[in-house]
């Protein structure tokens, strides 16, 4: 390697996003149910304590919806564009009977998720929801981390006082064996230092970003936390939500480059069916 690249590599090495906490508040809510007046009225009683002690909601006023008020995705449209809310509350399969097959999160969900810009709270079914969890333990998710502030401040908004915040990222092994496979076909690359280095560096991005959000928060009541590690993206979240009992699960669902929601958030989405869902 020459000394330009050398000194290119330290450069680019020593660049790199630092998080500056933006205190984010959810002034107004709707919640959107299937549900008979009264039911809807319970069903929001409940939702409300879930998120009780979330800091950016406070005592937001909530609009509820119940079965008459918007039965179509185009009547849902047009009363959050009525409404402006800052965050809507839904349930999994809402206006759909595929509850009953844990396939699939129901048309009405999929479609606000990618066509308004609006959070969605995607909570469990009526008859599975608990109230008594809260949101002291929060984890936000994203296999792109660093510089992801958005994702954190959203985080931070959820979590109860003195509660912790889970910063996970996961590297796909798959896609680390597949990146070795092929620099170990290479003649000038040693497979050996790629190996050791490659790793070291896919992980220690997040990790460095991580280590900002920690600073930057560390005059706030949040324990901010990090899970960084390489492995199956579905199965290792899977089983840091059951080792931290995790209470809510903040991720992002739009993707620039295409209509469909992001890889990583539907089959999240999908196999967390009671876990209680940030939808960015």
């Amino acid at each position: 390697m020459s000394l330009i690249d050398q000194f290119q590599s330290v450069f680019r090495s020593a660049s790199k996003p630092v998080y500056r906490p933006t205190p984010r508040r959810f002034e107004k809510v709707l919640l959107l149910t299937d549900l008979p007046t009264s039911e809807a009225n319970a069903y929001a009683e409940q939702a409300r304590a879930l998120v009780s002690k979330a800091r950016g909601i406070g005592d937001a006023p909530w609009v509820i919806c119940d079965v008459d008020t918007a039965r179509t995705i185009g009547d849902l449209l047009a009363l959050i564009e009525r409404e402006q809310p800052d965050l809507v509350v839904a349930y999994r399969n809402l206006h759909s009977g595929g509850w009953q097959w844990p396939y699939t999160l129901g048309d009405h969900v999929v479609v606000l998720t990618q066509v308004t810009d609006v959070p969605i709270l995607l909570l469990p079914r009526p008859d599975a929801i608990d109230p008594s969890r809260g949101t002291d333990c929060v984890m936000a998710v994203t296999d792109h981390l660093a510089g992801d502030a958005r994702l954190v401040d959203a985080g931070v908004a959820f979590t109860a006082p003195n509660g912790t915040l889970f910063l996970s990222h996961v590297e796909d092994d798959a896609v680390y064996r597949r990146y070795m496979g092929v620099i170990g076909k290479i003649p000038n690359l040693p497979t050996d230092v790629a190996e050791t280095e490659l790793r070291a560096q896919m992980l220690k991005e997040p990790a460095d970003y991580i280590a900002s959000v920690q600073a930057g928060l560390v005059d706030t009541d949040v324990t901010v936390k990090a899970e960084v590690q390489m492995g199956h993206h579905l199965s290792t979240y899977r089983q840091l939500v059951q080792k931290h009992d995790i209470d809510l699960l903040v991720i992002n669902t739009k993707d620039d480059d295409q209509l469909a929601m992001h890889g990583l958030a539907h089959p999240l989405a999908v196999e967390l069916r009671d876990l209680p869902l940030l939808m960015l």
